[in-house]
């Protein structure tokens, strides 16, 4: 007979292995930290103990009432927990700490050193002289103000809050916590014979480590969350536990109230119809605002990993909508979120789709070429159908081709290259059902890319302060993920990102045809962020190595999605141009002209001097009129399908 295991608390399982690597971190601080009365709490700060164990008691309570509700072992769910769990990262942690230059006696002395020195400049602030003492009723040295966020040694925004320096004990603590984070980090760069793209990933993961050993997320170290818990009694405990629930109920972490938001109402709400569809995608087409348009109608690929309506979250920021008041026909792909009916589907079946849309519209409008965008990855496979089309000679099909955030050449692809390699690979796959990915995976992935303000951030905002979600529709796009074939995902990351095939001339193959984007002769319109975490600008700019045709870039300011979703009229941010031949981005960035604003103008401007023929709205061109038969009205079902 088999002993029941009792399910321990959430709370449990989210922290224990940050705590345990916390508590390796505090023991490797000892040997560098004096002994110091400053460091205990003061005891008015603190809950008594007994009210800890009324929350402890009314939280387990809690979970074990709903327990039958989670997730059950082996579920989507519990295998995207398992490889968000930081614990899978302990081993890499170890390796580092048998590793590091801590043993050093060298290094040992100059911590002490600097720890004292970083203690004292403390202290100072709080007009403290060694051996003085605390006050023992106030919380803090008895006259003394709260010292402003610009005077501690080291800054940063997780710690601004007033009452990390209301005490000199939190004050010591995160001042501590940061120096001693930036030396780990520093330390990566000493450790002997490790191969640099090792040491690349293991400066991502001793970050990823450190960011979650934050005092900031647990409890009894942060004071925000203390104070919090003496004013409401520990309801905000409570309330976080709910949050914390429906999340593993659902299997991701929550930025925003879902329920604020319902497609084709208050987001994705341009008007349109579904005038196409196929197993892998619906072909939507939106309705015309002026009595003319540009003859030549625009087709939008959007990332595939997300929904389409980045490009139509509302009035004031959609895209598609800016566009169309532009006198732009457009025409957008909303690809099907994978299920097991996709499950044969190879990057190839991508590419088709893609020729098959862009003739579609062709033969719609009478037309004999479109514009194309491709977005993120829809814009790395929008590369390879273009050199497909060019060798078919079928090239005159695409008049001109924009590139938002794509990349074709993965050298440098920033942080993602850490997640490619054979093990994590094999890891996705494992977790993968049916033929396809969970996308609550990738989720959790590229949250990773930026943990402190998309993990933790809400880790302590919904769990530990247990704080009402916001209604932002830019968050609630981010977590409307999609699922991918699996075939495909694997091919993705093992061909392009690990590999880099696609730079290669005839490495990779479409229906026998090998690909070579040094064939590619369409004119195009390259689109960068200049703090895109996600397609780093130096790899975008890589593009505009491959294609043989003209070629304008444009670096925006912001990042992966601010720096595309920037209508005009919010007059944010900026973008930059050269109109020199340069060779490198750096040489683009040091002749490089700013224009405040918008972009959207510019690459209007450009579209138009490929084509400016007008022709009247009419016919066609207004999807859904006489003898039109459309499928249903726009934002359509796929894109609903979760």
């Amino acid at each position: 007979m088999t002993e029941k295991t009792e399910t321990p608390d959430p709370f449990t399982n989210m922290y224990e292995a940050p705590a345990k690597a916390f508590q390796q971190m505090q023991r490797m601080w000892a040997p560098f930290l004096p002994a110091n009365p400053l460091m205990q709490m003061p005891p008015a700060t603190l809950p008594d103990m007994s009210q800890w164990q009324e929350i402890a008691e009314r939280l387990q309570e809690q979970w074990k009432a709903m327990g039958l509700a989670l997730p059950q072992p082996g579920d989507g769910a519990t295998q995207m927990a398992t490889m968000a769990d930081p614990a899978q990262y302990m081993a890499m942690m170890q390796e580092w700490f048998a590793r590091s230059p801590f043993a050093s006696p060298d290094r040992q002395k100059a911590m002490w050193e600097e720890s004292m020195d970083m203690w004292q400049r403390v202290m100072n602030l709080y007009g403290f002289a060694p051996g003085m003492a605390l006050g023992a009723t106030t919380g803090k040295a008895d006259g003394v103000a709260v010292p402003d966020k610009d005077a501690m040694p080291l800054k940063d925004k997780r710690f601004a809050d007033d009452r990390w320096r209301a005490h000199p004990a939190f004050a010591l603590i995160h001042q501590t916590y940061l120096m001693m984070a930036q030396r780990m980090s520093e330390m990566v760069d000493e450790l002997d014979d490790l191969p640099e793209e090792k040491r690349e990933q293991m400066r991502f993961f001793t970050k990823a480590m450190t960011d979650a050993m934050s005092p900031a997320n647990f409890p009894m170290t942060n004071p925000v969350v203390l104070e919090r818990t003496l004013e409401t009694g520990g309801q905000n405990l409570v309330k976080g536990m709910e949050h914390l629930m429906a999340d593993l109920a659902r299997g991701q972490l929550s930025h925003t109230d879902a329920k604020a938001f319902e497609l084709g109402k208050n987001i994705a709400v341009t008007p349109g119809k579904v005038v196409h569809e196929t197993r892998m995608y619906q072909l939507i087409q939106y309705t015309p605002t002026t009595d003319k348009v540009l003859e030549t109608p625009l087709v939008i690929f959007p990332p595939w990993i997300n929904r389409f309506y980045i490009l139509d979250l509302n009035e004031k920021k959609s895209f598609v909508r800016w566009a169309v008041e532009q006198g732009v026909t457009v025409f957008m792909v909303s690809w099907k979120s994978a299920d097991a009916s996709l499950a044969d589907v190879e990057w190839s079946d991508y590419i088709d789709a893609q020729i098959e849309a862009i003739d579609v519209v062709r033969e719609r409008l009478d037309v004999p070429a479109v514009h194309t965008i491709g977005y993120c990855v829809a814009g790395t496979t929008l590369a390879a159908t273009l050199s497909l089309l060019e060798q078919r000679g079928d090239a005159d099909k695409v008049k001109s081709a924009t590139f938002f955030t794509a990349q074709v050449d993965f050298e440098d692809a920033g942080d993602l290259l850490h997640f490619v390699d054979d093990h994590q690979i094999a890891a996705l796959q494992a977790a993968s059902t049916d033929g396809y990915t969970d996308g609550r995976l990738l989720a959790a992935t590229f949250n990773m890319l930026r943990g402190t303000d998309l993990i933790w951030n809400y880790v302590v905002n919904n769990y530990l302060l247990g704080e009402d979600y916001p209604a932002f529709d830019l968050l609630h796009w981010n977590g409307d993920v999609t699922n991918l074939p699996s075939k495909w995902h694997r091919s993705y990351l093992e061909d392009l990102y690990r590999d880099n095939k696609l730079a290669k001339p005839g490495e990779l193959s479409i229906d026998g045809t090998p690909i070579d984007l040094t064939l590619v002769k369409t004119p195009t319109y390259i689109q960068a962020g200049r703090e895109d975490h996600i397609a780093p600008a130096a790899s975008v700019w890589k593009m505009t190595d491959h294609f043989s045709g003209p070629v304008r870039f444009v670096l925006a300011g912001s990042g992966h999605i601010a720096g595309v979703v920037n209508p005009p009229d919010a007059n944010k941010y900026q973008y930059w141009t050269n109109e020199d031949a340069v060779d490198t981005l750096d040489e683009f960035v040091e002749g490089a002209t700013e224009h405040p604003g918008s972009w959207w103008p510019n690459w209007l401007q450009w579209l138009k001097s490929h084509d400016g023929t007008t022709v009247s709205a009419k016919g066609k061109r207004k999807p859904g009129g006489k003898n039109d038969n459309v499928i249903e009205d726009a934002p359509g079902r796929y894109v609903m399908a979760r």
